[in-house]
């Protein structure tokens, strides 16, 4: 093949590989492996694993490893210092040291193809320590897990797998070096690495800093883009000619802009490099595999699957129990925690390039991790049902949990719900507690809530996306829904929840913007309140306000905008000091409530055509309290008041119409 026609090869299976598991709702990396395993040579042979692809795939290490350096925060690590440095740090000690031992021990008993030393075993206990990043947060996201119990643990452990990279990324080459020169290989790798590091990370942050800026002013994107490329890979070049890893020149790389304000905007620019190269290293990955081996060799295949995850989920589970989890949340972390990871095929192709293992044992072992990769996203969907059926206290926990939610909120009724007690949670519940409503706030930060309650507020601990939280909060019985976090997954589980068991309690959201509007207000929310736009609204109106514009003028453009964006904030409640003319001509709302003889009781509200006199019914309160958002089909009954908005004349004539048909 031509460069060009295998550039096109590559890129077809790519995009053949992500649509179909993006159709499947599976992770994309999964469709670049399978898709490198069908062209590669052991399947239909389109392929060949030339090493000009094998080094294209490689710059997308170097982008991933930049990519996990620009996301180094100490702020963040601090924030998870248990998790990361407590939970993380015992994992991948543990899991490499059993893992280890255990491979010296195959090696003594069975020799053959086992027949390796003691750096092959701690090269592949370093690849098996290693778990899948971009698998299990994805799917995680998607499940509105990221802020429970198990989910801060596995990404403590997560975050600290990424930084236990950099030094196997120095170790592993090492070990490569003849036995003689073994510890002047290691000695003088630790020398460098330290020094290299230090220097970069002591004077290059400043020096990074004033670079950046001085090619911001340029204000080009296009230059912007090239030396942030020059940047990583000149560093990841530099750490090589220093006879390490590009991997870790690029991780320094990463670190230093994250240190500076621009590392948002090299996040977004860097992102469609990282993205497809690292899409080429796994369909590279995958050409390497040999499907032939999971046929002759199927048992030896079924053995390095079902053993490391066995191992990684028992030391997970150990581990999580011991540092006070419950068996069910240490169950679900190490069931999320127990395949292999991208990390784990770097760390696996350097220790091949190094001569650290085997031929004959290289394909069963990358056979096993990427099954064990297939498998993540179904142990992941069913890992309630197996800790379920294997913690029988589990059920109790969550049974005593929703008991605990349901005995704080069994007096409360006409309630506003809050899912979430951030501070715009907090600052809701102020204003409600002012106003005399009471309200119930579920929150999964056990700080939070334990500080919150203490200082007798109405939160108690519960995770808002569970239909079983909701409605041991109260749901049916809540006058309203709050979502208060930017969460849009677990917003959208909030909504079918509550339109599915609660359809007359009405929701309002949150979210960043308005991007997400048209999806939200689809699931059901009855308003969303885009902060982006807010913030635009008070800016606007301290600039008018500073510039002269009169307070009242200010106040009136103010609420055009809302008007034009909010509809229940559309029009107002005329008022006895709303005497100007250009007031009586206004938008307004009125209310009219449904007498036990009106003429329209039992029929559907689309039947009266209100709008065709230019008014909407905004709500509609029923007899029982109860608030719902009307629609054509909605049967009114005696007892009924429907708040209407529209011109004061079509106001008049629609209540006409209702009271009288």
């Amino acid at each position: 093949m031509s460069s060009l026609a295998l550039t096109l090869l590559y890129l077809l299976a790519a995009v053949l590989g992500v649509v179909v598991c993006r159709s499947l709702k599976l992770p994309p990396m999964l469709g670049y492996l399978a898709a490198g395993v069908l062209i590669g040579p052991h399947a239909l042979a389109l392929a060949q694993n030339s090493s000009s692809v094998r080094h294209l795939g490689e710059f997308g290490v170097v982008f991933l490893m930049f990519a996990i350096g620009l996301e180094f925060s100490l702020p963040k690590l601090r924030a998870m210092r248990s998790s990361v440095f407590g939970l993380g740090l015992l994992q991948v000690a543990l899991t490499m040291g059993l893992a280890c031992g255990g491979v010296l021990v195959l090696a003594s008993l069975v020799g053959g193809v086992w027949d390796v030393g003691w750096q092959t075993a701690l090269a592949l206990s370093g690849t098996l320590a290693m778990s899948s990043t971009a698998i299990v947060v994805k799917l995680m996201a998607e499940r509105a897990e990221l802020e429970t119990e198990h989910g801060r643990r596995v990404l403590g452990i997560l975050l600290f797998q990424d930084l236990a990279v950099v030094p196997l990324l120095v170790l592993i080459p090492a070990l490569g070096s003849a036995p003689d020169q073994l510890l002047t290989a290691l000695g003088m790798a630790l020398l460098k690495a330290t020094v290299l590091v230090a220097v970069l990370l002591t004077g290059g942050q400043s020096v990074m800093r004033w670079w950046l800026t001085l090619v911001a002013r340029r204000k080009s994107d296009e230059l912007f883009m090239l030396n942030l490329l020059l940047i990583t890979l000149g560093l990841a070049w530099l750490t090589e000619l220093a006879g390490l890893s590009l991997a870790l020149g690029a991780f320094i790389a990463g670190v230093l802009v994250s240190e500076t304000e621009y590392r948002h905007q090299v996040g977004t620019d860097i992102r469609p490099f990282h993205d497809v190269l690292l899409g080429l290293f796994f369909i590279t990955i995958g050409m390497m595999l040999d499907w032939h081996i999971l046929l002759e060799q199927w048992a030896l295949v079924l053995g390095l699957l079902l053993l490391p995850l066995a191992l990684k989920l028992g030391v997970i589970l150990v581990l999580a129990r011991a540092m006070g989890a419950t068996t069910g949340v240490a169950m679900r972390t190490g069931l999320y925690l127990a395949q292999a990871g991208e990390f784990g095929f770097v760390l696996l192709s350097l220790t091949q390039d190094n001569g650290l293992v085997r031929p004959a044992l290289m394909n069963p072992i990358l056979a096993a991790m990427v099954l064990s990769m297939l498998a993540t996203p179904f142990l992941i969907q069913y890992s309630n049902r197996i800790v379920l059926r294997l913690v029988a206290s589990d059920w109790l926990q969550q049974s005593l949990q929703m008991t605990t939610i349901a005995r704080k909120a069994i007096d409360t009724s006409k309630h506003v719900l809050i899912c979430g007690y951030g501070r715009c949670g907090q600052n809701l519940a102020r204003l409600l507690e002012q106003e005399g409503i009471p309200y119930m706030a579920l929150d999964l930060d056990p700080d939070r809530v334990r500080q919150a309650a203490a200082a007798g507020h109405s939160v108690v601990y519960g995770d808002a996306t569970r239909l079983q939280a909701l409605m041991a909060a109260g749901l049916v019985r809540a006058s309203a829904v709050a979502v208060t976090y930017l969460d849009v997954p677990a917003t959208l589980k909030v909504l079918a929840n509550t339109r599915t068991h609660a359809p007359q309690v009405p929701v309002v959201v949150r979210t960043q913007d308005d991007l997400h509007l048209d999806r939200l207000q689809a699931a059901g929310a009855t308003e969303v309140v885009p902060e982006a736009i807010e913030g635009s609204m008070m800016l606007a109106s301290h600039a008018l306000a500073l510039v002269g514009v009169p307070m009242r003028r200010v106040i009136r453009l103010v609420q055009e905008q809302r008007d034009a964006r909010y509809q229940l904030l559309r029009g107002y409640f005329h008022g006895a000091d709303d005497d100007t003319v250009q007031e009586r001509d206004q938008e307004r709302l009125s209310t009219v409530t449904l007498p036990p003889g009106a003429q329209t009781l039992g029929k559907p509200l689309g039947e009266l055509a209100l709008h065709a006199m230019g008014v909407r019914v905004v709500n509609l309160r029923h007899g029982n309290g109860h608030m719902s958002t009307p629609g054509d089909d909605t049967l009114l009954a005696a007892g009924d008041t429907l708040v209407l908005s529209g011109h004061p004349n079509a106001l008049l004539s629609a209540q006409d119409k209702l009271l009288r048909g």
